[in-house]
Parts: C-alpha cells; sequence; structure tokens
C-alpha cells in the first residue's frame, strides 16, 4: 500500500495529507481495449473473465476535479455491461471524450477505470475547487456534468456532455482512487460504514428522480406504485420513497426469499413475479404480455382495489410491454434501464387510447442527489447493502450481480481495511437503529439472496 494510502487509513489530518507525494500509480478494478471480443460467440459472458485488478497510471488532476481515495464502492449494472463490452464496448466511450481535447484527453486510454459509485476521502483537490477541501469524507454522484453547458443550470441531467461516470468516463470508483468533479460530491452520512454509503448514491439518486423529482413520475400521497424488483438495488431504495411518500407500493419480487425483505422495505403488497407465469427467457410475446398484464392488474385491484398510477420500470424487455398495460388510464410508466435487454416492445393501443404517458429517466442531477443523501443522513432512507467484498474479488461482485444472485446492492472494499468502518456519528446511528440499516446485511446472512 502506498504511503498516502495508510496516512488516510491512520486518520491523518489534512495538511499531513497535503504533503505527501501522490504514488505513481494504484490499484484499481479495470478493463483493457484489447480484451473487447474475448466473447464473441460465447453465450455466457461471465464477467469474471473480462475484469482486471492491477495498477494502473495516476492522473494529472483538473483544476474543476478533486482526488478521492476510495473507501468502498459498489457493483452497478453498467458495471455488468461495461465488463460485458456491451451493448457496446465503453473504448468507445472514451475515445469520444478523449476527442473533446484538453483535459479529456486523459480518458482515452488502453484501459478503463470502472465503477459509478463511491464513498472516500479527498486527497487532492484542483486549483478550481471552491467549496471541498482534502481530509473532506463525502460520497460521489455518478454523473459527470459540464457546468459551463447552459442548460446544465436548469437540470445537469440534459446537457448533451453529461455521462455516467465509471461507464463513459476513465478513472471511476472501483479503485483504490477516483478523479471525480467537485460538482459531483456530497457530504458522506456520518452515521454510516464506509460501504453503506457507498451503496447509495447511483440507485437512490435514481430512484429518486423517477419517482420524487418534478421531471419523473411526481409520485403523490395515495398513488398505487408497480415495483418491478422491489428487493433488488433500485427497487429497494423506490419502495422506502414511496413509503416515505404516503403511496400504496406494490413489489414484484423474483423468489419467495425476497417478499418478506420487501414488505420490511415497505411494500403494501408483494408478489413473487414466478407466480405471474412471466416466459423464462424474458421475452414476452404480445399474446403473453396481455396475459400477463390481466393476471397482474387482477391480483393488484384484489388487494388494493385500483390499478396503478404508477410503473417503476427498470428491467426492460421482459416487463415494459406488460407496466404498459397494467397502469390505469392516464397513468405512467417511469423507466432508467433495460436489465434484461433495450428492445422493448409493447401494444400502442393501450397507450395512447388511455392517455398513458412513458417517462424516460437517467440517474440525477446535484439538487436531487443533494435531497437524495438529506433522506439518507436523516435516517429516513436505508442502505440497501446486502453483502462485501474485497476489491480483489470485484469480478465475483459483479457475476451476482449478472446472474441476479444478489438482493439489494452488493458493495466492494477498496482502502477500508475491513467492513463496518468510516462511522463518525454513533450516537445518530444507534438513534436509527442498526436493524434498520442493516436490514438487507441481516436478510443475506439469514440466506435471502
Amino acid at each position: 500500500m502506498d504511503t498516502l494510502s495508510e496516512a488516510v487509513l491512520a486518520g491523518a489530518p489534512p495538511k499531513e495529507l497535503e504533503r505527501i507525494a501522490l504514488p505513481s500509480e494504484y490499484l484499481a478494478a479495470h478493463l483493457r481495449a484489447e480484451d473487447v471480443d474475448m466473447f464473441d460467440g460465447v453465450a455466457d459472458k461471465d464477467v469474471r473473465k473480462s475484469l482486471r485488478v492491477g495498477h494502473v497510471p495516476m492522473p494529472e488532476l483538473a483544476p474543476d476535479e478533486v482526488l478521492v481515495a476510495v473507501m468502498a464502492s459498489s457493483i452497478n449494472y453498467n458495471t455488468v455491461w461495461s465488463a460485458m463490452f456491451e451493448p457496446i464496448p465503453t473504448f468507445r466511450f472514451l475515445r469520444q471524450l478523449g476527442r473533446r481535447g484538453g483535459w479529456e484527453t486523459r480518458h482515452d486510454q488502453p484501459y478503463h477505470v470502472i465503477g459509478s459509485d463511491a464513498a472516500g476521502v479527498v486527497v487532492r483537490t484542483g486549483s478550481g475547487v471552491r467549496r471541498w477541501k482534502t481530509g473532506d469524507h463525502v460520497v460521489v454522484n455518478p454523473m459527470h456534468v459540464d457546468g459551463e453547458e447552459p442548460i446544465a443550470h436548469a437540470d445537469g441531467i440534459l446537457g448533451e456532455d453529461q455521462r455516467a461516470w465509471g461507464f463513459e468516463t476513465n478513472f471511476g470508483g472501483l479503485a483504490h482512487y477516483a478523479v471525480v468533479r467537485a460538482s459531483q460530491l456530497a457530504a458522506k452520512p456520518a452515521h454510516l460504514t464506509w460501504e453503506e454509503a457507498a451503496s447509495n448514491p447511483l440507485c437512490a439518486n435514481t430512484a429518486y428522480r423517477m419517482l420524487v423529482s418534478d421531471r419523473g413520475a411526481r409520485m403523490k400521497q395515495g398513488d398505487v406504485v408497480l415495483i418491478w424488483g422491489a428487493a433488488g438495488g433500485l427497487g429497494a431504495y423506490a419502495a422506502q420513497l414511496v413509503r416515505n411518500g404516503g403511496g400504496i407500493a406494490v413489489g414484484v419480487v423474483s423468489s419467495p426469499e425476497k417478499v418478506d425483505l420487501a414488505r420490511e422495505l415497505g411494500c403494501d403488497v408483494v408478489i413473487d413475479r414466478n407466480e405471474l407465469g412471466m416466459p423464462a427467457d424474458g421475452r414476452p410475446t404480445p399474446e403473453q404480455t396481455i396475459e400477463v398484464g390481466k393476471r397482474l392488474g387482477s391480483i393488484i385491484r384484489r388487494e388494493v382495489g385500483e390499478d396503478p398510477h404508477i410503473a417503476f420500470d427498470h428491467v426492460g424487455r421482459a416487463t415494459f410491454g406488460i407496466s404498459v398495460f397494467v397502469v390505469r388510464r392516464g397513468g405512467t410508466v417511469v423507466t432508467c434501464g433495460s436489465s434484461s435487454g433495450y428492445d422493448h416492445s409493447f401494444d400502442n393501443r393501450y397507450l395512447w387510447m388511455r392517455l398513458k404517458r412513458i417517462v424516460g429517466s437517467h440517474s440525477s442531477n446535484l439538487q436531487e442527489h443533494a435531497e437524495c443523501n438529506r433522506l439518507l443522513s436523516l435516517g429516513r432512507l436505508q442502505p440497501t447493502l446486502s453483502e462485501v467484498h474485497p476489491l480483489e474479488a470485484v469480478g465475483e461482485a459483479a457475476r451476482l450481480v449478472q446472474t441476479n444472485a444478489h438482493a439489494g446492492k452488493v458493495g466492494v472494499l477498496c482502502l477500508a481495511p475491513e467492513p463496518g468502518t468510516g462511522i463518525t456519528d454513533p450516537q445518530r446511528r444507534a438513534a436509527i437503529g442498526e436493524d434498520r440499516i442493516t436490514l438487507f446485511q441481516r436478510a443475506a446472512a439469514a440466506g435471502a439472496r
């Protein structure tokens, strides 16, 4: 371990951290450009084969950036897409970014340090950074936004140059160090461990924008919300937000073991998707879509008396047509991703003739990140971390997400030597309650993967 990392772990004061020279290289989970064709013609694109852990050069810091010593990170589905080199190799993103010139040329490398979540300690700030300083404990919002774009001052996600950090940019969070724009940061919730804090930003912020923000579904009190994957990384935050906002959460989960977990999160109704008769290949025919939609709608009406106002859909091909069918007249389907496939199919008659809406949503802007992080800091929203792996085992951690063999979020320890460190406000933690904070970890230990 390098000297600076040792000083961070020892809790050295900011002035000492600034005196220690940056290492010339650092340990990182990364992909190699030479491997992009390794899965051609392969049915099982096992990400354990493409994810490498090794040393990469330390990049120079731009004036508007900070260098974060990453204590912990987590796995998101964009990590899986990256490691499968689908739908396109991410090296294309890096080349496009590099062609912009200036500081952006650093990103175009034959290696790609991935990871779109991080919690850690600021160890360097660029000359133009004003609001953050060495020694600050931070979490990272994964949206890499150009603050000089006019539209970014209305909504950063609408900018042409917004990118998903650690997916469409280099130097991401699954590493000992990460390069982050200052406009991505928020203060780490003081009562959470490093790994708990790192598990939140991408999924919690995304769910917040999808449901609560006026740019999403605009959920209100009493709304019935259908949540696909209600015990997964995104869905588990959605279930909490619906409960907090006075809505009625109807969760769909993938196994009987996850039913109780979804109920504890606040779902009023929980449905095991295996009971719906959904096709195993995730490609429902138009007839199957209507059949499953009728079955699901019947269950929801039986349990809550009416059809959903909102469908929270990030699964994609396997569920999207059902979501469009099942929401009520004038209802909304809000989508942020397609883990089962991008090529959605739905019967447009149920959309136009019943005045439904489809809302596309992508991560969050900085204000939404701040608002969601406040809920986490207040203990109104709880982490969904289920298990933790060391950085050296990042392939195994990503494989769990790839095969949906997990609940909630899978964490990765980077510089943190062990789980459970990083809590600086134990009184608040005690007031919120250990059992509430560690719900997913306890469920995983009991076998509810």
